[in-house]
């Protein structure tokens, strides 16, 4: 296995297995001590707690973080994203600022050190293997790119799935914006564009598995249902999924492999094993940095009971990025799961349809 320079060579299953074995109030109190630490938090944080009307470093516990509030989104829309990094990580910062898709306005930024980089290709690469994609094959990557971070998928099948990567150019907000203004002749117009990029790659069969969004590949399958025939895979990154779509996905695929996952710039979840009759699709977010909670629509310090449903707030603890109660404009079953060691999401779809707030082609 190939690793980015500077980053841990760490056999991934290991630490696979040293995360999830990560007793989650204990992470918590490692997170916030950081983050608050007097001369070696960050900026960000430090200013908040001079705001607040107590010590943060006296959270001992994951429910506790609720006393910080939710995170409101316009932090990291204007703010420096450097200011959400720890001092402890050295001056000046080297690395990405990575932007969400800016559906609900300005685009959101996070600086991804090298750490959280990993951090996510670690558990991309676990699903691949738990979801039975091969190492060593080729595939093409046709999603978002630019300042997208699911565009990074490039490098995570590549360097850490030993694979030939080919990618196309996709501009999703420029879709949202045509959407918006009514030109839906355009939105066409574009989607061709983007399908003949896939299809140029796709024809010769030199490919093997297919990355890209499930709107996107909605439109592949209906467009070349042979291309997609032809696949032994595609792994589909996006927000919603349905559990009709994705057995609809599965027969055009002829018995090759269909892997999800759901989530955005700030954290993720990996799917769990769809059975062919299910009317769930669950996922499990990449533990102990990310978690996800259920919470009541009119009190989102509350979780719903188990196959309730409920708005999902997002958490994200890494040591170099403290993202608490952020209130996610998705809704979603709250999953119990057996075999993790926090709870799960299933049948993600928007909090509400609205036509002012378009998906596009994610």
């Amino acid at each position: 296995m190939t690793v980015a320079p500077g980053l841990s060579a760490v056999a991934p299953d290991d630490r696979i297995e040293e995360w999830l074995s990560a007793d989650l109030d204990h992470w918590c109190r490692r997170v916030v001590q950081r983050h608050f630490h007097p001369e070696t938090g960050s900026p960000y944080w430090l200013r908040r707690a001079a705001e607040l009307p107590f010590d943060p470093r006296d959270i001992t516990r994951y429910e506790e973080l609720t006393e910080l509030g939710p995170l409101t989104l316009d932090t990291l829309r204007t703010g420096d994203p450097g200011d959400l990094v720890p001092r402890a990580v050295p001056r000046p910062l080297a690395g990405r600022v990575w932007e969400s898709g800016g559906t609900t306005g300005t685009p959101c930024r996070v600086f991804y050190t090298p750490d959280m980089v990993r951090h996510r290709g670690l558990w991309r690469r676990w699903s691949f293997v738990t979801e039975g994609f091969q190492e060593g094959r080729s595939w093409l990557q046709a999603t978002p790119t630019g300042p997208h971070l699911i565009g990074n998928g490039v490098w995570e099948a590549a360097e850490l799935f030993a694979g030939q990567v080919y990618a196309i150019d996709m501009d999703p907000r420029w879709v949202k914006r045509l959407i918006r203004a009514g030109r839906l002749a355009d939105v066409g117009d574009y989607t061709t564009h983007l399908l003949e990029q896939i299809a140029d790659v796709l024809g010769p069969g030199r490919v093997s598995y297919l990355n890209t969004t499930p709107a996107l590949f909605q439109a592949l399958r209906q467009r070349h249902p042979e291309l997609v025939a032809g696949l032994e895979g595609v792994r589909l990154s996006g927000t919603q999924i349905t559990p009709a779509m994705y057995h609809t996905f599965r027969e055009s695929l002829g018995g090759g492999i269909c892997g999800i996952s759901y989530g955005n710039t700030f954290g993720n979840a990996a799917s769990l094993p769809v059975a062919p009759d299910a009317g769930l699709i669950g996922y499990v977010p990449n533990y102990p940095q990310v978690t996800m909670a259920v919470v009541r629509k009119d009190d989102w310090t509350t979780p719903v009971d188990y196959g309730a449903v409920g708005q999902v707030r997002l958490t994200v603890l890494h040591e170099d990025l403290f993202l608490p109660n952020i209130l996610e404009r998705d809704q979603a079953v709250r999953l119990r799961t057996e075999h993790w060691p926090c709870d799960g999401v299933a049948n993600v779809r928007p909090l509400q349809e609205t036509s002012s707030a378009p998906e596009g082609l994610y």
